[in-house]
This record gives C-alpha cells, structure tokens and sequence, in this order.
C-alpha cells in the first residue's frame, strides 16, 4: 500500500484525506469481479469529481454477529480488501465495527449518522442488489432518494455474470465459497478474477515433515475455511519472494487426525520461515487428502506430489 493510504476504524468525523469521499459500500467478501466493478466505478467517479475515494466495510462479518460466533467462510479478511483497494488506486478503507448499535440502525439512521455526519461522503456507489438498514430495510433505490434529499450523489453498478445466454450466472461470494469446498480452483478464479489466496504467520508443527525429508511452513487457516482437504500446487509469497509450492491442507489422517492445518513445501528452499508471514496462492488441486497404510507409503507418495506440482507450475501462468 502506498504511504498515502488511508485506512480508519469507526471514525466519528471525515477521516483525514476523505474528506467529502466517494464510497463503495458492502461487505466485499471475496473482491470479486463483480465488486470490482463496483470499486472501478468507485475510482472513475472519484476522479471525475476530483475527490479521494474509499472503501466502507463492516467487521465483524454481518453473518457472525447475528450467529454469535465465527460461521462465514471468509475470502477476504480486512488486511487483503486494503491490499486489493490500493492496488486498484481506492484512496482508503473504512471499517464500521458491526455490533448492535450499528445493528440496530434504520436505513435512514444509517444514511444520516453514517454517511452524513459522521463520513461527510460526496457520492457513494453500491452494486445492484445491496441492501442496509435494520431488517435489510435500505435498498439501492432508498439510497438514491435518499442521496437526493442529503445532497450526495449515488451511483448503482449493475450485476456482472459470467458466461452468456442460458448459461450465464450471477457472480457472487456465495457461488465461489462453492467452488472452493468442492476443489474446484479454476470456477473461483474465474469468480475472483483472480487465484483464491490465504496468508497468515509460519507456525511451529509436529517437525514430522522435517523428520520425513520434506520439511513444511504451517499456517493454521480459520476454523470456518471449508476449502476442500487435499493437496494442491500453489505459490507461497515471502517476503515479496514467490516460491514454487506444494501444500496440503487437511487433519493427517495418516498421522493424527488433528485440527485442519495447511502445511506447505516450498520447493528447492532451505531456510527457516517461524514466525514470518506467508501468503499461499492456490494453482491447482492435485489429488484428495487420502490416509496411507504407513508413512512409507506416504513419503512416496508426497514425493509424486512434489513432481505433479513442478510440472503444473512450470505450465502455469
């Protein structure tokens, strides 16, 4: 992100350098390519009013709050929706903390509290189907009455598909969520517009990869990542280094039957990663998570995995 970025939590007043901004409003889970469109048009108005542009957010997810624990399969935690903002020249993130005051906000509080008094926005733009408010009252035609009666212009993207006629179909986190629990790398990414990705710390393990000759970095994935168990090809990102990679994400079951965790082997790397952060870049699923009679059967088997993998990143774009 660029050292001008903005990035605020619940401010009370315009946060310094968005001052009478164009927001893109939603939950954005995934960054899809149907938000992006919605962050592009965000971007294109800013500029034509000669004004900062940002996106507004909400933590946590809607989905937890209500059910009073973690239960949203998450694409895009905060720090990735600002990375892919700025990458995309958004002038900033906001997150409004979602808790029962905002909860229990009308559509018209929300619009007079929030966007008004509180963000002072000169435009907002919101995709065709979102929805504010108390009881998901507010729609996008309250919001450009509204916007009317306020003096702020708002803008409506209109839904993006994928594929034409018959076969067309609405692109949506839901849809991709989907894809990902059943494998299937290439529908998310067509959904995403990009590879679906995770980060998160390096972790201390059971060193058993070490003790098999194929040493892993582990991250431990969130309880609600539903990502279908198995073993993949991917790209693990260290310090703005890309290295080609085999993952396995899954509980072990020849060894322990643990806690989902994702183990990955960077291939021709020596060093240690504990305690650095790692993104992981999803390529292509190689096979299911599979128990094996011994571990010798095992580190054969991974071994072939290692080779599957050189060979689908070497082709990979």
């Amino acid at each position: 992100m660029t050292s001008g970025f903005v990035l605020a939590t619940d401010p009370v007043t315009p946060p310094r350098g968005l001052e009478r901004a164009v927001y893109a409003i939603g939950n954005f889970d995934g960054l899809h390519i149907g938000h992006q469109a919605v962050l592009e048009r965000t971007r294109r108005l800013a500029k034509s009013l000669g004004a900062p542009s940002a996106l507004l957010t909400f933590e946590p997810h809607p989905a937890d709050y209500f059910a009073e624990r973690p239960v949203a399969f998450r694409l895009t935690p905060v720090d990735i929706k600002a990375a892919v903002a700025a990458a995309v020249g958004l002038s900033g993130v906001v997150v409004l903390t979602f808790d029962s005051s905002l909860a229990g906000m009308t559509a018209e509080e929300f619009v007079r509290t929030i966007l008004v008094e509180r963000l002072g926005a000169g435009a907002v733009v919101v995709g065709w189907d979102f929805h504010f408010g108390k009881g998901r009252t507010g729609t996008p035609t309250f919001l450009a009455d509204a916007g009317r009666r306020y003096g702020f212009t708002v803008d409506i993207v209109t839904k993006v598909e994928l594929g034409e006629g018959e076969t067309a179909r609405i692109v949506s986190s839901t849809a991709i969520r989907r894809a990902l629990e059943r494998g299937d790398l290439a529908d998310a990414a067509r959904g995403l517009g990009r590879r679906y990705a995770v980060s998160g710390p390096v972790i201390p393990g059971q060193r058993l990869g070490r003790t098999l000759g194929v040493p892993t970095a582990n991250i431990a994935l969130e309880p609600t990542n539903r990502l279908a168990h198995g073993v993949y090809a991917v790209r693990a990102i260290v310090d703005g280094e890309d290295h080609p990679a085999v993952a396995s994400f899954g509980v072990r079951p020849t060894v322990d039957n643990g806690p989902p965790l994702l183990e990955v082997h960077l291939l021709d790397f020596t060093g240690d990663l504990y305690g650095r952060d790692m993104t992981v870049e999803f390529v292509e699923r190689i096979r299911e998570e599979r128990k094996f009679d011994s571990l010798a059967l095992l580190v054969e088997e991974m071994k072939r995995d290692m080779s599957r993998a050189r060979a689908i990143l070497a082709n990979a774009s």
